[in-house]
């Protein structure tokens, strides 16, 4: 169902065509460069976190990882992954396909610098084996971000 809520917001926006189908998994930053041929820096990690009891994604560069002290000096609290088994309820993507589109109404979605660099990045599209080709201005717009953030590190 994710990916079918994924194509109809994409389809509102014109972009359908954009989502590719993959016959091999997606569900990891390496398996999706794998399938899409790309370097894995380009394939965004989309992070399901809690700030209290509210749902939060950050999405970042496939080699950057949350750097703990500037995620605290951000958003003033230390960061808490959401539980696997919980990813799909707080969210509405399960893990594998978590990505910043139609997403739950209360998820708030935060991009992170580490993307800056890229003209096309290809997120998840909803599932396990689906991203999407989207310029950097797209993603802006299409994850209807609240801000940028600086929270990684080990990617510059």
């Amino acid at each position: 169902m994710s990916r079918e809520n994924v194509q109809q917001y994409f389809e509102h926006l014109g972009l359908s065509e954009r989502i590719k189908v993959l016959d091999q998994s997606s569900a990891t930053v390496a398996d999706a460069a794998a399938a899409l041929g790309c370097e894995p820096e380009h394939i965004p990690k989309t992070l399901s976190l809690l700030i209290d009891e509210q749902p939060i994604l950050v999405v970042m560069a496939g080699d950057a990882k949350i750097d703990n002290h500037k995620y605290k000096e951000t958003f003033h609290k230390r960061a808490e992954m959401i539980h696997r088994q919980e990813v799909e309820a707080y969210i509405g993507h399960a893990p594998g396909g978590v990505c910043p589109f139609a997403v739950k109404a209360n998820v708030l979605t935060y991009l992170d610098v580490s993307l800056k660099r890229f003209d096309t990045i290809f997120p998840a599209a909803g599932d396990s084996h689906s991203a999407v080709k989207l310029s950097l201005k797209e993603l802006e717009a299409c994850a209807k971000a609240e801000k940028w953030v600086d929270v990684c590190k080990n990617w510059a």
